[in-house]
């Protein structure tokens, strides 16, 4: 018996001088989990991580084509996040197009009489030199004036593909519905199937027109470096040039219509909301103007999305009155992170704003009593993981 209590005492014995030290050890962490947490806790300045966002915004008054991005997906720099389609009169456009082609017409029938009065002046001439040169100058302009009728005709015809594209559109939905004949469909498809064609034959024979006027011009150029330039021929010429040239900068402002604008992320982040104003906040309805979508119709300078940088690279905290003199700018300070795993990290501030601001509401003391204070700007140092909107608190040293 007297055996058995020695061997139990023995024991506990044995397990107090393993477990003390264990205690201690543990109660020593929670001591300096405590202090670090105290003294995380202690800073006299909060502040808002955040970094940059952007806005994209319509370079143009247009209807939104496409939107290929979520709100708070991930977008690179450089990529496609929006088509805009500026064309919004096809009416008006169409209009220009046909007084375009009309001039054209004009200029080429203008252009056949003095071709032939050229011609026969240059028989009465004692060499074909300058038949030769009018022959040269007229091809120019006659490559000039087809290349601006082809393209007349193809935007012209791009124009009503679209309004064929829409037309089966409806009439697939209507034929789904039971609503129109298979037949209606199938004559709507043809038409624009041929008039797809068309526009494909037309734009290979642009191509081969561009090379023939580039070769035109080649002939005429290097003639004219072996001869003499007859005044006579860019006399005759002078009117009809200078409307040919008229008439391809009105046709370069027309095509510039028929393009669609893309929109580009200015910089790596997530898709968030656009920024909105204070006073407008109550007046938006649930989910309006977050993000554009297709089909909208958007003014120049209206933003479409807003792209937020995913980490923040800047803290902006908030000096009340009473605490005018804690900071400066280029003084070191201590941001404090108590959300998650607590940090501290040295910076310094960059700069000090120069009025007093309302500070946003999620750092008043007291939710129903707005507060203002002198903004202060604080890089972000390496190594300090933080979210955007994260309260940080700042302690100056």
């Amino acid at each position: 018996m007297k055996k058995k209590s020695s061997m139990r005492y023995e024991y506990s014995r044995s397990y107090l001088h393993h477990i003390v030290p264990v205690l201690v050890w543990l109660g020593a962490v929670a001591g300096v989990v405590g202090l670090f947490h105290q003294r995380s806790k202690r800073f006299e300045i909060v502040g808002i991580a955040q970094g940059q966002v952007r806005q994209v915004a319509a370079s143009c008054t247009g209807r939104i084509r496409n939107v290929s991005v979520e709100l708070f997906e991930s977008v690179k720099e450089g990529q496609v996040v929006a088509v805009l389609d500026t064309l919004l009169d096809s009416e008006r456009l169409q209009a220009e197009l046909d007084t375009v082609a009309a001039e054209v017409e004009h200029l080429m029938a203008q252009l056949i009489p003095t071709q032939e009065t050229l011609i026969a002046e240059a028989a009465n001439l004692e060499t074909d030199n300058v038949a030769d040169q009018r022959r040269f100058s007229v091809d120019v302009e006659n490559a000039r004036l087809r290349i601006l009728e082809l393209k007349a005709l193809i935007a012209s015809d791009r124009i009503t593909l679209e309004d064929l594209a829409m037309e089966v559109k409806i009439v697939q939905d209507l034929v789904q519905q039971d609503a129109a004949a298979p037949y209606e469909l199938q004559k709507v498809e043809t038409q624009y199937d041929s008039l797809a064609k068309k526009i494909e034959q037309n734009e290979r024979l642009l191509e081969q027109t561009i090379v023939d006027l580039a070769q035109a011009e080649r002939r005429r150029d290097e003639f004219l470096q072996r001869q003499m330039i007859h005044p006579s021929v860019d006399s005759a010429l002078e009117v009809i040039r200078k409307e040919v040239g008229v008439q391809e900068r009105v046709m370069k402002r027309l095509l510039a219509e028929l393009e669609p604008v893309e929109l580009k992320a200015p910089i790596d982040g997530v898709v968030v909301a656009v920024p909105i104003a204070a006073n407008e906040a109550n007046m938006r309805r649930a989910g309006e103007k977050v993000l554009r979508r297709a089909g909208e119709v958007v003014v120049e300078g209206e933003p479409i999305l807003a792209i937020a940088e995913i980490k923040p690279t800047e803290v902006v905290a908030y000096v009340r009155h009473m605490q005018l003199g804690l900071v400066r700018p280029k003084a070191m300070v201590e941001l404090v992170k108590t959300s998650g795993l607590p940090q501290i990290a040295r910076s310094q501030v960059t700069s000090v704003g120069p009025t007093f601001e309302m500070i946003p509401q999620q750092l008043w003391r007291n939710p129903n009593l707005p507060e203002w204070g002198r903004p202060v700007l604080i890089k972000v140092p390496l190594g300090l993981e933080l979210i955007p909107g994260e309260v940080v608190g700042v302690r100056s040293l």
